[in-house]
């Protein structure tokens, strides 16, 4: 009992007694059945166009298209501009992953789940089966009476049914001309209205996979415009269909804003489109004004004054940035702008992405919950590249580009026309974040920079990941996120990469820095703060710090602080200062990429030869006790694997070094080269090939800065006082 009363403690805490209140009434209404009541089951013959459009003249399918035609709002391209992209859209097709690649699996039944996995699914596939698992949920129960997690993964499921393959098949058809694309889209399409009537089956279970199949319908729509297969009979189905997609939406977006994330954003978009674009449908109006209220209320709400977003999760943000641009733009477009604030959160949020994205590469670290979402999937760019979104968010808030030209424009041109490929690129540099709010930090250096999580929730963590710190150098990600699985699969792979154990930070008795509250919630919030930031005269040197007090919930508290020190050009020493009255297990951990290697047990040094060259980590601490491993893909357990996307898992090498102590300071240095580090009283001397430094530090005084002094010496001289 007393338990129960200290969560609900926690609850009314970080989520406020509105939130408490409508999670209890909405379960109340969920289990009493009422929900399905409000929004019953019904066949699409109960929904013909005479009842989804407002005017009775409008009912007939012919006249229905020549209306379309003639007075439909514009949208972001045009069929006439069909043979003039062709040539520009070509030009980009280089790469190995070409739109008419993807159609051709398409057409042999064989879709891309999340962006990566192939999958044999049949042309048209079981909108109900799993491929991977063959699990089938119930088509025939209303979607509330299905259970989130009691079929396996539901996102597989839903993946097929957000559409998302429309856009390669508008992209291949405006390359090529040939109809078999727009014929395929409109036979796809057909199949999935026939086998999910509304409100039944798991594919009305979620809004935000309602608003996602909505844009991918629309893009289908306006993209096949011309096209032999685009008939009046089907043109007015997908009348009906955005009808009811509406309907289902609007009836649950309070839902969907309760969870404080991309969900309410989506569904506002959702929203948005239909009212925007399909104004003959009889609740247009209603729909787009409730979308521009959730849209302006949640981009004032999530998208925090730094630009960082309350999802912590970079692919989170990329699809939030995504559902934004298409909102902004299509206003734009129809002469219904949102607001120049929003805008302004939307920029800030685009240069977020920028300043944590690897210049080289285009990639960001995998931080927070990433399930493979990607909204618009308008280029030839590897899903992980987020060089296509921040070229656009760039563009639409300044009307200039971030980046010189490269496949990264095919958005533009989808979203803006063939001028914005003429807009000039600003070019500017990266410079070392300071997100204050969102609790993010990167110092940069010659050829790389470390991104840190610090920070103080002010929505719920996706990950227990406070300090974790990612690593980049010549475009490899070194030091990384292990990034999410799958939110319910079997064990040990139900979601375990959240926990602190496998990111880059120290643990402690193997807990977490917070407690796994259900599913998608970690309680209490664990708080950080940053408590140094400083550069030497010179700029060779470099110090940041933080601390967090996640551990300071345990019986004999723990007190965590780490600093980060940049030496010279690309060399990193990390030292986590542990501190506590009892004795614990201390567990620091490193999650390295899967490369050839050679392992000194012994010396704590591992070499990996990375695509970009060696590079070096060597660990270390003060009482020289404990003891030093390196998994790789265990078969037991998920050490040793990183998952790059969403249901992909790959070995990664992982080092861990674990003592029992009261307190403890651990050291690695990270470097591409060789070096000699060794400790004498509360000093760190590293030698390098060119340089020498050394590290004055302060163990067992908490309320002091870990740092107290570095010094460089040799071909590189400067010197760093705290």
């Amino acid at each position: 009992m007393f338990g129960r009363i200290k969560r609900f403690q926690q609850l009314w805490t970080h989520l406020g007694p509105d939130w408490l209140i409508f999670r209890l009434s909405y379960a109340i209404r969920l289990r009493s059945g009422r929900i399905r009541r409000q929004s019953p089951p019904y066949a699409w013959e109960a929904l013909p166009l005479s009842s989804a459009v407002g005017a009775a003249d409008l009912a007939d399918p012919e006249t229905y298209l020549r209306h379309r035609l003639a007075l439909a709002p514009a949208f972001f391209f045009a069929p006439a501009q069909r043979h003039a992209y062709a040539p520009l859209l070509s030009a980009w097709d280089a790469q190995e992953t070409t739109p008419q690649r993807l159609g051709a699996e398409i057409r042999a039944g064989v879709l891309r789940y999340f962006e990566h996995t192939p999958a044999q699914v049949g042309m048209p596939p079981d909108w109900h089966v799993n491929p991977f698992s063959g699990q089938r949920i119930p088509a025939d129960q209303h979607w509330s009476q299905i259970s989130d997690f009691g079929y396996g993964d539901i996102k597989i499921i839903w993946e097929p049914s957000r559409f998302g393959f429309v856009y390669a098949l508008v992209r291949a058809y405006w390359r090529t001309g040939d109809e078999q694309y727009a014929d395929l889209f409109w036979t796809l399409a057909e199949h999935w209205q026939t086998h999910n009537p509304p409100n039944q089956g798991p594919n009305w279970k979620c809004g935000q996979e309602a608003a996602f199949r909505v844009m991918a319908w629309c893009f289908g729509l306006y993209g096949f415009l011309d096209a032999a297969a685009t008939t009046a009979d089907r043109v007015a189905n997908m009348a009906r269909m955005m009808a009811a997609s509406g309907r289902r939406i609007a009836s649950n977006i309070d839902y969907a804003l309760s969870q404080r994330n991309n969900h309410g954003i989506s569904e506002g978009v959702g929203l948005w489109t239909i009212g925007l674009l399909f104004p003959e449908l009889r609740d247009a109006s209603a729909w787009r004004e409730r979308g521009r209220q959730v849209l302006e209320a949640q981009g004032r709400a999530l998208i925090y004054d730094d630009g960082s977003f309350a999802q912590h999760s970079t692919n989170y943000h990329r699809l939030m940035l995504q559902d934004y641009i298409w909102a902004l733009r299509l206003g734009d477009i129809v002469g219904e702008p949102l607001s120049a604030e929003l805008k302004q959160r939307v920029q800030r949020a685009g240069e977020w992405l920028f300043q944590i994205q690897d210049g080289i590469c285009g990639h960001l670290p995998n931080y927070g919950q990433n399930d493979g979402a990607l909204v618009l999937p308008l280029n030839n760019c590897q899903p992980q590249d987020f060089r296509p979104v921040v070229q656009a968010a760039c563009y639409l808030s300044s009307g200039t580009r971030r980046f010189d030209a490269g496949p990264w424009d095919e958005d533009l041109l989808w979203l803006f026309g063939a001028s914005a490929l003429e807009s000039p690129a600003a070019n500017l540099p990266y410079v070392d974040l300071r997100a204050n709010a969102g609790g993010y930090s990167t110092l940069r250096s010659a050829q790389g920079f470390v991104f840190i999580h610090c920070g103080r929730f002010c929505d719920r963590p996706g990950h227990a990941d406070l300090l974790h710190l990612d690593l980049w150098w010549r475009g490899q990600n070194i030091a990384l996120d292990a990034g999410t699985y799958s939110y319910n699969a079997p064990a040990p792979w139900n979601n375990p990469l959240t926990q602190t154990m496998y990111h880059n930070t120290v643990s402690v008795d193997a807990q977490s820095q917070m407690d796994k509250f259900s599913k998608f919630l970690w309680l209490p919030w664990a708080r950080c703060e940053v408590r140094r930031d400083v550069r030497s005269a010179k700029g060779l040197l470099a110090y940041w710090e933080g601390s967090h007090n996640g551990y300071q919930r345990l019986a004999e508290p723990v007190a965590h602080c780490r600093g980060v020190v940049r030496l010279a050009d690309d060399w990193w020493l990390v030292l986590d200062r542990l501190a506590s009255s009892g004795s614990h297990t201390y567990r620091l951990h490193w999650l390295l990429p899967d490369v050839p290697y050679e392992w000194d047990e012994r010396d704590r040094r591992l070499i990996m030869q990375t695509p970009a060259g060696s590079y070096e980590i060597k660990v270390g601490m003060f009482s020289d006790s404990g003891s030093v491993s390196l998994v790789s893909a265990d078969a037991h357990t998920p050490r040793g694997w990183r998952a790059p996307t969403y249901m992909v898992r790959e070995p990664a090498l992982s080092v861990a070094l674990e003592c029992q102590s009261t307190q403890q300071v651990f050291w690695s240095l990270l470097g591409p080269g060789k070096s000699q580090v060794r400790s004498e009283g509360e000093a760190l001397f590293i030698e390098a090939m060119d340089w020498a430094a050394t590290v004055q530090l302060v163990i067992d005084k908490e309320e002091q800065p870990l740092v107290a002094a570095v010094e460089l010496s040799g071909a590189l001289d400067d010197q760093l006082r705290l």
